[in-house]
């Protein structure tokens, strides 16, 4: 008898943790103000409805593991000079299913034509660290940058509308200028992150690299904006395996860009493949590999070493008048291997310059 007590009360001491702990239910949980969260979080399920985050908070979703998270009216964040972000989403394995509603960052209201050097606007809008999906969602005029990604694990964004183009437009704090500034759409720096079927119109980079791994960007848009950029590469960091597949880039002041700073060191980028690529109405350069920045080919630095830059299947990249085709602008050493360029076709404006002699398949 004293052993199977004994042992029933053993059963009972380890389930304690189990009971102990706040319990996830099966159950639906509904956001309609960030009063709602704390309880909703508790479910498998979360719909959010329409409603207005109070200025100065962020929108914190902590999702529960595996949970499938319904967008159900359009979210509008109230207007205050702070830091941000205004959403944030983190959780292991999440389905987050937009259905076509809008995130309104009512950024036209923070716009002063000079970004991060203006006014203090929160930034950025979406801070997603969730692993799973992250589908069919619009995001409309972001105060400053609008995704930025903390993912441990693999996550695809795919569907999503980043609508900034009121920022084309002057108001009257921007000096004559387009009033949106350092709006870029996905500003990535994890690894195992796919960004698919999406539409970026906005008044900086498309899509920005700054370090991670295996990151592919596919059968995107870009408008209006700087382009697809890997960097700007700082130092003590790496790019790897990422891939540019079968994007529209359109009326951007560049068209597909690698950029590294010039006193950054201990860096690598490595295995950049573009494939399938269409560039039109580039103002300024529709290929460049810059290794000046701050400054545009200026002095390269040599501390970040590239390779691997592989332009595959067929690229097309045309540029306005004025502007130029192609400028691959390395410091000395740093651009190592064989690049082959033999998918990149050009045209329109003036040729610019290669000062790399490991690019075959390609000259100008």
């Amino acid at each position: 008898m004293r052993s199977t007590a004994t042992a029933t009360t053993l059963s009972l001491l380890s389930l304690a943790p189990a009971l102990l702990a706040s319990p996830v239910e099966r159950c639906t949980g509904t956001i309609s103000s960030l009063d709602d969260v704390a309880a909703a979080i508790k479910c498998t399920t979360i719909n959010i409805n329409a409603f207005t985050v109070p200025a100065g908070q962020t929108f914190q979703l902590d999702a529960p593991s595996g949970a499938t998270v319904n967008l159900l009216g359009d979210v509008t964040f109230g207007v205050s000079a702070w830091a941000g972000p205004l959403f944030q989403l983190t959780g292991t394995s999440i389905t987050f299913n937009g259905n076509g509603h809008t995130f309104n960052g009512q950024g036209e209201q923070y716009w002063d034509g000079l970004g991060s050097s203006g006014s203090t606007k929160p930034h950025p809008m979406m801070k997603i660290k969730s692993s799973g999906t992250f589908t069919n969602v619009v995001v409309k005029n972001s105060p400053q940058q609008c995704f930025s990604f903390g993912n441990s694990a693999a996550l695809t964004v795919s569907k999503v509308t980043v609508d900034n183009s009121a920022g084309d437009a002057a108001n009257s704090k921007s000096g004559g200028k387009a009033a949106g500034h350092n709006t870029d759409g996905f500003d990535v720096s994890v690894s195992n992150l796919t960004i698919e079927d999406s539409t970026v119109h906005n008044q900086d980079d498309c899509l920005a690299i700054n370090k991670g791994s295996n990151i592919i960007f596919q059968r995107n848009t870009c408008t209006g904006g700087h382009g697809i950029s890997v960097g700007s590469i700082d130092s003590d960091v790496t790019v790897s395996g990422v891939q540019i597949l079968n994007n529209v880039v359109t009326n951007n002041d560049n068209g597909l860009r690698i950029k590294t700073k010039a006193a950054a060191t201990g860096s690598t980028v490595s295995g950049i493949t573009y494939t399938g690529n269409t560039v039109t109405g580039c103002n300024k350069y529709g290929v460049i590999i810059d290794q000046s920045y701050p400054d545009t080919l200026g002095t390269p630095g040599s501390g970040v070493k590239i390779s691997g830059v592989t332009f595959s299947g067929t690229n097309t990249v045309s540029v306005v008048s004025g502007a130029k085709e192609v400028e691959v602008n390395c410091g000395s050493g740093s651009c190592t291997g064989t690049w082959n360029w033999s998918g990149l076709k050009v045209s329109g404006g003036s040729a610019g310059a290669i000062n790399y002699s490991g690019i075959t398949g390609f000259s100008l």
